[in-house]
């Protein structure tokens, strides 16, 4: 039996560094509704409706709706969390070049290195009764550098109560995208420069300075072997010198890029516009095992002044860093 009308919702459940979905979720679990008219919500969306709060559509409510119950009060800094998180996710190429993403709960992170030589990778055959070859994993010798990135929200409650929430999410959406930029910098910079542990890409040197071409990546193909060249970072520059390579201009590759926007690379790997990125570079990784993120906890909120309508200066931050996983996953093409 499920009984979402019931949950006394307090400030002490944004204690503990989980989100309040992640609670209510163990409170009200939504397996439960399988079969009901609520099947399809999440906890937290059950608590909406419970409180009859529309944050989308032509007919949202305003930001005051949150606040006309104590109890639907405690539910707006998720709401704030959950708009930023899509701000994140939305505008992200994180997760096109992340092959993996850790959540922990403090700020000290060391994460696994395994650097196989050419004749490990090989398995070559093993004689009846022989020792097999031995793959090493280890810690990393340095920690993780994490890194804080956020905004201050700053209005006060008088200005915004009467706020449209599907409006008002449009603005906290963009903070998230904010955030995501820079955690693509960041993201950028460890493939490029190494976390620390000495594994720094290698480079791959173009046949002619300031010049790209077909051999080229042709070349930056084959130094990535045996991993998978399916990835591509290019800063706007080399993109545009990527794309008016006569092998881009192919009937398929136009069809696809003028029909869709997507844009493809003679190799098939996925190309990704990153105009953060230093000119003059290509980007060169398998994305399947070259880079984990590493989050300490969800979004950060400054959730009892949220929850108090003391929204001047309240903070919206997340810590997030990027470790190499396997050195020679990603290679630079300059």
């Amino acid at each position: 039996m499920a009984f979402y009308d019931s949950i006394k919702l307090e400030k002490g459940m944004y204690s503990g560094g989980r989100s309040l979905t992640a609670v209510l979720e163990e409170l009200d679990p939504s397996e439960h509704y399988k079969g009901t008219p609520l099947e399809g919500l999440d906890a937290f969306q059950r608590q909406l409706k419970r409180y009859d709060i529309r944050v989308g559509g032509a007919h949202s409510d305003s930001v005051q709706k949150f606040f006309e119950t104590s109890n639907s009060a405690a539910l707006f800094p998720e709401y704030v969390a959950r708009a930023v998180r899509q701000g994140i996710e939305g505008s992200d190429c994180l997760q096109d070049i992340v092959a993996t993403k850790t959540v922990i709960d403090g700020m000290d992170y060391r994460s696994v290195v395994s650097t196989p030589t050419d004749d490990e990778k090989a398995l070559k055959p093993v004689m009846e009764g022989a020792v097999l070859p031995q793959t090493n994993i280890r810690t990393s010798e340095n920690l993780v550098k994490l890194i804080k990135r956020g905004r201050m929200l700053v209005a006060s409650y008088e200005a915004i109560k009467y706020q449209r929430l599907d409006l008002f999410t449009v603005t906290l959406r963009q903070i998230g995208a904010h955030i995501a930029h820079e955690q693509l910098k960041d993201a950028v910079n460890v493939i490029i420069n190494g976390d620390g542990n000495n594994n720094a890409a290698a480079v791959v040197s173009l046949g002619t300075a300031n010049t790209l071409t077909y051999d080229d990546l042709i070349k930056l193909w084959g130094n990535l072997a045996p991993y998978e060249l399916n990835t591509m970072l290019a800063p706007t520059d080399m993109m545009q010198k990527l794309l008016a390579l006569d092998e881009m201009k192919d009937a398929q590759a136009g069809l696809t890029f003028q029909g869709t926007g997507k844009m493809i690379t003679p190799m098939g790997a996925k190309l990704l516009h990153i105009p953060s990125m230093v000119s003059g570079k290509i980007i060169g990784l398998d994305k399947q095992c070259a880079l984990e993120m590493v989050q300490s906890g969800d979004i950060l909120l400054d959730s009892d002044k949220l929850i108090d309508r003391q929204l001047e200066r309240a903070s919206i931050s997340c810590i997030a860093g990027f470790a190499k996983i396997f050195k020679d996953a990603s290679k630079v093409l300059a």
